[in-house]
């Protein structure tokens, strides 16, 4: 894709309502960090206040996937995860606004020579992630340490678009942002040795997906790292990132590539690949997206869950 572009367009008066959103979030990013914490655990408590429907949605994820934690301590854990989402909030815009050099301060990374080890064998990388809450903050990061391209989908909004897209590229002007339906072009980028942030963590419909376990219940679950690691000839390398509950940063950690994969099969794939993302959950589950219906697929004839 080419790289964002300021538009006279955007000066329209229908887009000063978020020019003047834009600017006060600047100023108020420009606060202590610690202090940013604070003001997104306070955002987190109005939106688990009155959104409703998203609400319900995580509390039924958590249900389903910790149903042997008390309903007490489900409801602690739902209230952290919204707390952890006001301040994704925050995270978004000092990834896009703050100095390079003041951003990096928090970074703790570990396991970068796997990266680097890919790139200097000349091997694509499928740097595997999860939609945590902190993805924002963790893109800028290890993008400051290493060139990543991301897969991409358009803002409905232009501006909004043009600013997201200007944010998360300034960290390494080498980076490429994918169009998430250009397999070709994505296949194109790993042949060539570079690394790919890609995420097999959501529901995308039972077309391009196979149903194996995920927390004991059938999952919809993409394919697609399998397609992409073999026609792409690339290392599947997983990444991990965690707010550090000390206030001083972000730990991301890069780990050893998967070894013999793909497998015998893209269900023994996707099955192991199920299987990591919970072990990753486990550990740190009030940072994770679970406002996404991750159960919405069902297998045929199986009861709706939500």
């Amino acid at each position: 894709m080419d790289r964002p572009r300021f538009r006279l367009y955007f000066l329209h008066p229908r887009f000063w309502p978020l020019w003047l959103g834009l600017a006060l979030l600047w100023l108020i990013v420009q606060l202590p960090y610690r202090a940013l914490l604070v003001l997104g655990r306070l955002l987190g408590a109005l939106m688990y206040r009155v959104a409703g429907d998203r609400r319900r949605i995580a509390a039924r994820n958590l249900e389903l996937c910790f149903p042997e934690l008390p309903s007490v301590e489900r409801t602690r854990l739902l209230k952290e995860n919204f707390a952890s989402t006001g301040i994704a909030f925050f995270e978004m815009a000092m990834s896009w606004w703050w100095p390079k050099a003041r951003l990096a301060r928090l970074a703790h990374i570990e396991g970068l020579e796997h990266l680097q080890a890919a790139q200097r064998d000349g091997q694509g990388a499928i740097l595997m992630a999860l939609h945590f809450t902190t993805l924002e903050i963790g893109a800028a990061l290890l993008g400051q340490e290493h060139t990543i391209d991301g897969m991409y989908r358009e803002h409905k909004n232009p501006l909004f678009d043009f600013v997201q897209r200007r944010g998360r590229e300034r960290h390494n002007l080498d980076s490429l942002a994918v169009e998430r339906e250009d397999v070709r072009g994505m296949l194109k980028l790993l042949r060539s040795g570079r690394a790919i942030w890609y995420a097999p963590d959501q529901d995308y419909g039972a077309k391009q997906s196979v149903f194996v376990p995920l927390f004991g219940i059938e999952a919809a679950t993409v394919t697609a790292t399998t397609k992409f690691a073999r026609l792409g000839r690339a290392r599947v390398i997983p990444f991990t990132q965690q707010r550090l509950a000390d206030g001083s940063g972000y730990r991301l950690v890069i780990h050893a590539p998967l070894q013999d994969f793909p497998g015998e099969s893209e269900e023994a794939d996707c099955l192991r690949i199920n299987q990591w993302i919970e072990s990753v959950l486990r550990e740190c589950p009030e940072q994770y997206l679970w406002a996404h219906r991750r159960f919405k697929s069902r297998p045929p004839g199986a009861p709706k869950l939500y």
